[in-house]
């Protein structure tokens, strides 16, 4: 495995073996290490995400209000990373010892990742049209659609990644190479090209969505003095970008792996550039818990509630919310959620 560039690991086995196997390009010991790391950052990505991620879904349904269209995005944006770090202990296995599941669950493990990734996608589109309405528009307006269009629009979502994921259930199987290890991929290498192309697609649509939702949201936050309203947007915002920034660099390069490589070095240099990008967008699905531990202010109010009333090293000082006339919790230090 480690004399050849041979990716094993999921259906995005952007190898040039098949379309160009009369260029063969010897790579070594240029990917050396990524046998031996991707089965302990993979396992430890899954780790760190089922913590993180479940501690904030605890912490939303014990806390926050799950009638906000802001909440039940992120709720499910959640699910979503759940979803796509659960399937990677599937790939450190298959790193290690190749595809040994067989070809339900390759069709399985595959379309249940794509479906992670393309609904992360859409919430985070989701929850920046939903801030920018909340910024153009009257709060008040959105309030009374809340409750029936929350679980809709959650449902709809889920459903158009599972919809979009389907030929690529139909088309992935499991193929033993030369060396009589099997791999869980496409089955053409046509349909893997359509595959890259769409998430492409779908990528730079959303990206254009949210750029243009930002860039009137900031012409009028120029103008208004609500530091709450900030905060809800830069939290919305630096979890948008951390997404864009992990997932843009390994979209680019799997585009650009599709055409033939000029020279053995371009190839060799693309494809070292590919795993790591691959291993960055991989981590992603950790990063948000961190991020609203050190952004959202509410977050890190009912973490520290949280970690008060369960840890047995709490000293009960945590603020203490009271309910005020208006039906609200107001913070000790004046302060509202």
């Amino acid at each position: 495995m480690d004399e050849e560039y041979y990716l094993p690991d999921l259906d995005y086995n952007y190898s040039y073996e098949n379309s160009y196997e009369s260029n063969v390009c010897e790579m070594g010991n240029y990917f050396l290490f990524y046998t031996h790391l991707t089965t302990v950052l993979y396992t430890l990505v899954f780790l760190l995400s089922l913590l993180g991620n479940t501690l904030v879904l605890w912490i939303l349904f014990k806390y926050e209000n799950l009638t906000s269209l802001t909440n039940i995005f992120i709720v499910n944006l959640c699910v979503s990373d759940l979803v796509f770090s659960c399937m990677l202990p599937f790939w450190a296995v298959d790193q290690s010892f190749g595809w040994i599941f067989g070809e339900f669950l390759c069709k399985a493990v595959n379309a249940v990742f794509s479906i992670g990734y393309y609904s992360g996608v859409f919430f985070l589109t989701l929850m920046t049209i939903l801030r920018y309405l909340s910024v153009v528009n009257p709060v008040s307006t959105l309030r009374s659609q809340t409750q029936c269009c929350g679980f809709l629009v959650s449902l709809a979502v889920w459903t158009v990644s599972i919809l979009i994921v389907v030929p690529e259930m139909i088309h992935t199987a499991v193929q033993e190479n030369l060396e009589g290890e099997k791999t869980c991929d496409y089955a053409d290498w046509k349909w893997k090209k359509v595959d890259i192309y769409q998430r492409n697609i779908l990528f730079l649509l959303s990206f254009g969505i949210i750029i243009f939702c930002y860039f009137k949201i900031l012409i009028i936050l120029l103008r208004a003095r609500s530091r709450r309203k900030h905060r809800t947007v830069k939290l919305i915002l630096i979890i948008v970008v951390a997404f864009f920034l992990s997932w843009a660099p390994y979209n680019i390069l799997s585009f650009l792996i599709t055409f033939p490589p000029p020279t053995c070095q371009y190839k060799k240099d693309s494809n070292l550039a590919f795993h790591i990008s691959r291993k960055i967008a991989f981590c992603h699905c950790c990063l948000n818990p961190v991020l609203y531990v050190f952004v959202g202010v509410k977050f890190k109010r009912h973490l520290v509630r949280l970690c008060n009333q369960y840890l047995p090293c709490g000293n009960g000082q945590v603020l203490r919310p009271r309910i005020c006339s208006e039906g609200k919790f107001h913070y000790e230090d004046g302060s509202i959620y």
